[in-house]
C-alpha cells in the first residue's frame, strides 16, 4: 500500500476538503448539457473551483465554512454540479436526490460509485448519461466524473483522461 493510501485509511478524523483544480473544474462542468435559464448549484463551493467557472449567473451555492449548509438547502436547482465530500456520501446523495435536480453530476472516487448509489439515482429516475475516468496525480486512485440526468436510460458517452 502507498503512503497516501496508507495516511488516507489510517486516519481518524475525515478531511473532505480536496480542491479541485481548475481546468479539472472546467472540464467537468463543460460535460454537462444545461439550458440557459438552469438554475445551478455547488454543493461545497469552498475556493470556487466550480462555482466561479459556471456558465450562468444564475447560480447558487452552500460552503459550510460559511454556514451555508448543503443539507439545510431549500432551493430548486436544476443543475448540481460539484466535487461531494466523500465521507458523507450516502448522506449528501439522498440530499441531491431530494433536491430533484434534472442533472446531478460529482467527481468522485472510482470505488465510491457504488451499484447500491446507483440504484438510488435510478430509482430516483435517473440514468448516467456520461462517464469520465480519470486520474488527479496529487490525489488518490482513479476517479470518475459521472453525469446522472433524469430520464437518460443508459451511459451515452464514456471518456479517460490523465490529469497533471
Amino acid at each position: 500500500m502507498s503512503k497516501t493510501a496508507h495516511a488516507i485509511k489510517s486516519r481518524t478524523k475525515a478531511n473532505d476538503i480536496f480542491i479541485t483544480p481548475l481546468e479539472l473544474a472546467k472540464s467537468h462542468i463543460d460535460m454537462i448539457d444545461y439550458n440557459d435559464n438552469d438554475l445551478w448549484l455547488d454543493g461545497c463551493k469552498n475556493s470556487g473551483s466550480y462555482y466561479n467557472q459556471y456558465p450562468t449567473e444564475n447560480k447558487d451555492y452552500c460552503e459550510i465554512l460559511e454556514d451555508k449548509d448543503f443539507f439545510d438547502y431549500q432551493g430548486n436547482p436544476d443543475i448540481i454540479c460539484d466535487n461531494p465530500p466523500y465521507s458523507m456520501l450516502d448522506m449528501w446523495f439522498k440530499k441531491v436526490i431530494e433536491l430533484n435536480p434534472r442533472v446531478y453530476s460529482c467527481l468522485i472516487g472510482v470505488g465510491n460509485l457504488t451499484a447500491r448509489r446507483i440504484e438510488w439515482f435510478q430509482q430516483a429516475g435517473y440514468g448516467i448519461k456520461k462517464l469520465k475516468m480519470l486520474k488527479v496525480f496529487s490525489w488518490y486512485g482513479m476517479s470518475f466524473i459521472v453525469v446522472f440526468e433524469k430520464g437518460c436510460d443508459s451511459i451515452m458517452e464514456i471518456d479517460r483522461k490523465v490529469w497533471r
